[in-house]
């Protein structure tokens, strides 16, 4: 049985998958299939009688990695393991022990760290700006993550820097956690903490802890934190039957306390140790690795080469643009390039460094038409509208199916709550309802062609409860814009990455201190990893259109384009859209029927600003300034409304076009150059009275 179980595993998974006891660890390499290797050792252990399946426990960094995990291993046949990220285990053992070493009922875990922090804040004299809190979650949960309390924080955090002083961080710290036990509240890093005390101080408890759990498997290893290496190691004890997997170049969460060095060291802690590496990429194909493979030697970072098993296919991109808008646009129509060449949404993807980049990516993609959803923020079946959803599902099972088909009747269910075949326009929240329960409709029709015979709307409501157990959410049709940090341990046939200027990727913060921008290589080349077969890489020479173009390109683009075959830009003009091997092409001018030429004289356009405006530098405006600054306090009025950058809702190019043109109808607004579908239904009302209102002098 053990046999059969192993065939399809190549050789190094099934080495992993062999090695059932003692210390292992497993050097996984992006897309390796680490998951496979890892979820075969256990069902291999279990099926063969080298341990049993009670005794095993299996953690991950994520509910959905975890849930993954459990629907693999009953795949092959394996139940009773338990799989679950650090939090969700340590917070078990804590309700259950709770009463006797702590005594009364345990503590209610506090949803939201930012409120009572703000509060903390005001108590001792420090402002409460949202972004003054927000990174001050983020040192508090780093400083609980290392083991450093607040008294401590000052010495030990020096490296760090926080929002405020040193001193007045760890002040907030101290406020922070006496209002918690002022009101009998835990937050998930203390749920860490008060496991590792509780197991230290009570021989008793750690005793019986150990008796349940005797062999583990810990996934994601690189990003273990110092309080969770304490907690597996008092969960282990003496014993070394410990499985480890990780990736050196895939650690990125330095910032919340995780450090590769548990994973390096683990030779070293466990000598004799059976050391694995998984080289075989299955995700990516050739060109992909090969600059994956570029990035990690250029930086000296820690793992070994990959082989692509997926063969050859397109060539990795560059692109360079005039500005971020642009940047946005050509993303864009790449996307819709790639769909119309069959590429499905759900399997693209734009990953940038921080959300502040997002606003001007989302609006592109609106523009076009193109669905988009935001990875990030609560989880699928935490949304309002899904726990609505799946409520009122539930009790039309209760009822007893109406329609033909129960496909049918969660059609109807949906649209009493307003869902309808066709997204609604624009973006944002509307948007995202829609898409929520669009995804359960696909999952719906995915299940219903998998098992035609066996489901029913009872049967696909219990589906829809395991998943939500295991954090196992349906995928939308849609493309995912999201931070790379968010990424992680996902992927997509086509990913593209904007934004690489210094200062974006790698981050500012970064500057003068190698070891944070060795963190900022290993993040590139967790974006580039993502990529299954087509990948973008772009930058853009000014933040906003009409800037001087003073950015530097990122410099892990040069270690990206010295590799053999790559398709990059050569030294073009300013505002140049640059697409090919040593040429250069125009902003407009792929194959659309000649150069974009200026409105007033017809001269051919060159540069970048001049196609914008659709008038050459020599030609004056003829606008009046009354008008354009009309139009610039509207757009001001509706960025603030939007909580947008201005150039957001329209470029200064734009506002110009419409000043001259003085468009009268929705047709003569849709010929104006930045004016899609989506911000014609967005403000093309609102423009058309303001220029049929502004007297003809303005």
């Amino acid at each position: 049985m053990s046999e059969d179980l192993l065939a399809g595993l190549d050789p190094e998974q099934r080495a992993v998958a062999e090695a059932v006891e003692g210390p292992v660890v497993v050097w996984a390499g992006a897309g390796t299939g680490k998951t496979r290797a890892v979820t075969h050792r256990i069902a291999n252990a279990v099926l063969s009688g080298a341990h049993e399946a009670r005794h095993g426990l299996a953690v991950t960094f994520t509910n959905r990695a975890a849930g993954e995990m459990r629907e693999r291993l009953r795949g092959l046949g394996v139940e009773g393991v338990q799989a679950r990220t650090f939090h969700s285990a340590a917070l078990r053992q804590l309700r259950h022990f709770w009463p006797r070493a702590i005594g009364g009922a345990p503590a209610d875990v506090l949803p939201r760290t930012a409120p009572l922090v703000a509060e903390a804040c005001g108590r001792v004299g420090v402002s409460r700006d949202p972004a003054v809190v927000r990174d001050l979650v983020s040192e508090i949960a780093w400083a609980k993550q290392s083991q450093v309390s607040a008294a401590d924080y000052p010495a030990v955090a020096a490296h760090r820097e926080p929002p405020t002083t040193h001193a007045e961080a760890a002040a907030v710290y101290a406020a922070y956690d006496d209002l918690r036990w002022e009101r009998g509240l835990i937050d998930f890093d203390d749920v860490l903490l008060l496991t590792v005390g509780i197991l230290a101080d009570r021989p008793d408890i750690l005793d019986e802890v150990r008796a349940a759990y005797r062999w583990f498997t810990v996934d994601e290893f690189q990003d273990v934190s110092p309080v969770q290496d304490r907690l597996l190691d008092l969960w282990l004890g003496d014993r070394d039957d410990l499985c480890v997997v990780g990736d050196p170049a895939q650690t990125i969460y330095s910032f919340a306390g995780a450090t590769d060095r548990f994973l390096l060291d683990f030779p070293r802690r466990f000598p004799g140790a059976t050391q694995i590496s998984l080289v075989r990429a299955y995700r990516s194909t050739e060109p992909i690795i090969d600059i994956a493979n570029r990035v990690v030697a250029s930086g000296g970072l820690r793992a070994a080469p990959l082989r692509s098993m997926q063969g050859s296919g397109p060539a990795p991109v560059i692109e360079a643009h005039a500005d971020e808008v642009a940047e946005a646009a050509a993303t864009a129509r790449t996307l819709a390039s790639w769909h119309d060449a069959g590429t499905p949404w759900r399997e693209m993807a734009i990953l940038v460094r921080i959300n502040a980049q997002m606003p001007v990516f989302e609006e592109a993609l609106s523009d076009r038409g193109i669905p988009v959803v935001l990875r990030g923020g609560e989880r699928f079946f935490d949304r309002g509208e899904v726990r609505e959803a799946i409520t009122r599902l539930r009790g039309a099972a209760r009822a007893g199916e109406q329609q033909e088909s129960w496909i049918d009747e969660v059609r109807s269910v949906l649209a009493t709550m307003g869902f309808g075949p066709q997204p609604p326009r624009g973006s944002g929240a509307v948007r995202e309802r829609w898409e929520s329960l669009a995804s359960l409709v696909s999952l719906a029709e995915t299940m219903q062609a998998e098992r035609p015979g066996d489901m029913t709307l009872r049967t696909f409501i219990d589906e829809l409860d395991r998943r939500a157990e295991s954090q196992h959410a349906p995928v939308a049709d849609a493309v995912t814009l999201a931070t790379v940090h968010a990424a992680k341990g996902l992927e997509w046939d086509a990913v593209c990455v904007p934004g690489l200027v210094e200062g974006t990727f790698p981050h500012a913060q970064s500057r003068g201190d190698d070891q944070a921008v060795a963190e900022e290589r290993r993040l590139f080349y967790v974006a580039i990893t993502r990529a299954r077969r087509h990948l973008v890489m772009s930058w853009s020479r000014s933040r906003t259109p009409g800037g001087r173009g003073q950015r530097e390109r990122s410099r892990f683009l040069a270690d990206v384009a010295a590799a053999g075959d790559v398709i990059t830009e050569d030294d073009a003009p300013r505002g140049e859209h640059i697409r090919g091997r040593g040429r250069t092409r125009g902003a407009r001018g792929r194959g659309q029927g000649g150069p974009a030429r200026c409105r007033s004289c017809g001269k051919a356009l060159v540069t970048g600003p001049e196609r914008a405006r659709s008038r050459c530098r020599t030609c004056p405006m003829t606008a009046s300034e009354e008008l354009m600054d009309r139009l610039r306090e509207w757009r001001l009025a509706r960025a603030h409304e939007r909580g947008v950058p201005a150039y957001v809702v329209f470029t200064d190019a734009t506002l110009e076009a419409l000043a001259e043109a003085r468009p009268g109808d929705e047709d003569a607004l849709l010929a104006i150059s930045g004016i899609g579908p989506d911000k014609l239904a967005r403000y093309g009302a609102d423009l058309l009275v303001l220029l049929a209102e502004a007297p003809e002098s303005a």
